[in-house]
């Protein structure tokens, strides 16, 4: 396997990740406001995931998905978390550290791969500006 596969795999899981975290949230939270930007940010990791997915399939491989315990692990734990406080402001921490796991992670990939394609760091870019982009957001419901 080729640095581009291993880095759109990367791409595709942490967008998978992203994404099946914030569809949970939405089914969690409980304010019709702040639904509103999860949805948002649902669109743009599947977006990602989509756009490093095309790529693997034009490479002739299949996305590695996150494994099921990993996948069950992190609903477990959303759920635990949430079920004392599903307000926005708890949600936003939650989603705060997550992101902020991701960005640093990102980086490193980033700088694992520099010979990567472009088309592909061009979409490493886009989740990892996401990400900060999400941070931003998620600290206006802070309190």
């Amino acid at each position: 396997m080729n640095g581009n596969v291993e880095m759109l795999n990367y791409i595709c899981q942490n967008a998978e990740m992203g994404r099946d975290t914030i569809r949970q949230l939405i089914g969690i939270s409980q304010d019709e406001e702040y639904k509103k930007s999860l949805q948002s940010q649902l669109q743009e990791y599947t977006s990602i995931y989509d756009s490093a997915d095309k790529k693997l399939k034009e490479l002739n491989k299949d996305a590695k998905n996150i494994n099921s315990f990993s996948k069950v692990s992190a609903y477990a734990m959303i759920n635990l978390k949430t079920l004392t406080d599903k307000s926005p402001s708890h949600i936003s921490e939650m989603l705060i550290q997550g992101s902020t796991m991701g960005i640093i992670d990102l980086t490193k990939k980033l700088k694992e791969y520099a010979d990567a394609d472009q088309e592909i760091l061009s979409i490493a870019n886009k989740l990892l500006k996401l990400e900060q982009n999400n941070v931003e957001e998620c600290k206006k419901y802070l309190q």
